[in-house]
This record gives structure tokens, sequence and C-alpha cells, in this order.
């Protein structure tokens, strides 16, 4: 399933560059075709030109150029709330004929009757209760198939695209200039590991190892069948916050010299990527555009941009203004 999914959404990544960024020629002369001139495509550029450039202090040895990006609100879009909660809840949904506790049993009796506000309402603990009982009980391979499933039927209910289609045009163009110049780009997330892993090459050029999320923890068996590793409904590590430094180094080993983010989530990620020596670069992408995507920021119960873009001036992050930075936010619909 993966290898029909991959080639699927290859083929789209490539026909919408084409459509957005027009000729090979023209891209050549613009990475970053789908970004107004600014301040923020002229750090991006600035940056990887002084990173690149042999004999200049500033100057990164290919083999140290590591980029992290965050994914829910920096790669693709996170409202009205993040994509991996809406999974959960249509797992719930799917899964309730077996559990007929469940129509009486908050919060997955909210989850039920569509009342998400509710069944949400006791915080951390009903999501991670949700979470259990949703990804766990299966093998990682039953899981990615899952995962694949949904992600090629189910559709966002605003737009009504894939989720994979909520991509965001210009950060696709920012990873490939990236790789083009050397760098090795990562998804540092505080997804579900095993929910991105079998998607996110097919969809940024982002292959599984380069993933970095929150994950349960998961158990070996051997059965009739042969080898296998069961999902089991105990968490593992949490990869936001503090503990997305913690997942760099304990996943990739060395410290990035790039971070992009889009809330609070990631300030960790930034302090620590930027705090390092020679040409270091931050970004956080400004939630600004309310007609073509939505404006939030610090009053945001997702995603919450507040400390990080205080703390952006001073340390000298860029910070993407969403409506005015650029042209385009999605790929074009493939169907």
């Amino acid at each position: 399933m993966r290898s029909r999914f991959k080639l699927f959404h290859h083929a789209v990544a490539y026909i919408a560059v084409l459509l957005v960024s027009g000729l090979a020629a023209a891209q050549a002369a613009d990475p970053l075709p789908s970004w107004n001139d600014g301040k923020a495509k002229q750090s991006i550029v600035e940056f990887v030109k002084k990173a690149t450039t042999p004999g200049t202090p500033d100057f990164v040895p290919e083999a140290e150029r590591i980029a992290t990006f965050d994914n829910d609100g920096c790669l693709w879009s996170e409202q009205p709330m993040y994509f991996q909660a809406i999974f959960a809840f249509d797992r719930v949904k799917e899964l309730a004929p077996q559990h007929p506790e469940w129509k009486t049993q908050e919060p997955f009796a909210s989850v039920l009757r569509g009342d998400l506000k509710t069944a949400l309402a006791g915080g951390d603990k009903s999501l991670l209760e949700i979470v259990m009982a949703t990804h766990a009980g299966m093998t990682t391979t039953e899981f990615e198939a899952i995962v694949e499933k949904w992600l090629s039927t189910a559709r966002h209910p605003k737009t009504g695209r894939l989720y994979t289609e909520m991509v965001y045009q210009p950060m696709l163009e920012l990873l490939a200039y990236l790789r083009a110049n050397g760098f090795k780009t990562f998804i540092v997330s505080g997804g579900g590991i095993e929910f991105m892993r079998p998607w996110t090459e097919a969809v940024y050029g982002v292959p599984p190892d380069q993933v970095v999320g929150s994950s349960i923890k998961t158990q070996f068996k051997m059965t009739a069948d042969g080898p296998v590793l069961v999902r089991l409904p105990e968490i593992n590590f949490i990869n936001d916050k503090e503990g997305k430094p913690v997942g760099i180094n304990a996943h990739i080993g060395m410290r990035p010299v790039a971070a992009f983010g889009n809330s609070d989530g990631d300030l960790q990620m930034l302090q620590w990527a930027t705090a390092g020596k020679g040409a270091r670069f931050g970004l956080l992408v400004h939630h600004t555009d309310a007609e073509r995507e939505w404006a939030y920021d610090k009053q945001s119960s997702v995603g919450r941009l507040d400390k990080a873009l205080d703390e952006a001036a001073s340390r000298g992050w860029t910070v993407v203004d969403m409506k005015s930075d650029w042209k385009v936010i999605y790929p074009p619909k493939t169907k």
C-alpha cells in the first residue's frame, strides 16, 4: 500500500510544482517562486548563501547542514484542530460497534455525538485517553495501513481537500531549496512519529528515518506468522516544547543549524538550534491570513504563538507573515 501511496503523492507534488512555479528554467532563477519578495524570503536566501559559501566564516560543512521543521502549522495546516486528533475521532466512530460502553463513557460519548468541545473539555487527559484507545492494540504494520487508508479518503471539513493537500506550497519549495543546497531536512513534531512516517516521504520528500515525533511504547512479539511489533497503550515520549531538543539529540545526534516552526511548542527547538556557533537560522510561520487559511496567534488553543513571537526579534529569528509573504498557500487540488 505504501508504494502506491508514495507514487500518487510524488506525482501530485511534481504536478503542483510545475503548475505553481512554471518552467524549470524559471525555478532555477527563483528557487522560492511562491514567496513574495521581501525580508522573509531575503533572509532565507542570504542564510543559505552564507552557509554554503566555502572559505567564509559562516560556511557550514555539508555533513553539518541539519534543518529541522515542525509539522502542524509549519508544513501543513492545523485548524480547526490537529489533524491527528481528527484521525483519532474518526477512529472512535469506526471502532464504536466494538465498544458499546462508549455510548455513555466520556470522552467517547461526546465524540460519537459530534460534540468535540465537550470531548476535549478534559484537556490532555481526555485526548490521551482517546489516542490510547484508537492508536494501540495492533501491530505497527497494521497501524501504518490504517493511517494510509484514512489519508487517502478523509477530507478537511472546511476546504474539502485531502489532508495531504493541506500542505504549504511555499514550505515545499523551501524544503526542496535547502536539500538542493546540501541540507538534510528533518521533521521534528509533537505529532505521533508512526502517524507521520507512512506519508512524509511522498508528501515532503522526508524519509521515515528523518522524522522525529511523539511515540507510544511497542513490544516485540513472536506470532505464528513471524515477529511483529505491537503498539501498547502507554506513552513512550512526548516530543513537544522542551522535549524537542531532547528528541533531536536522541534521534539525530547533532544540533541543527536551522529550525522552522510556528508556535510556542517550537520555542525550545529554535532556541537550541540558534544557540550554536557559526551560521544559524530560525524561522516562525505567523498565521495572519484569515481569508486563504486562518489568522491566530497568542490566544489560540491550537498552535498558540505567544512567547516565541515575543522572542523572535531579540533572537534575530525570521517571522513569516503568511498573508503578505506567500503568493499562494496550498498546491493546486488534485481532484
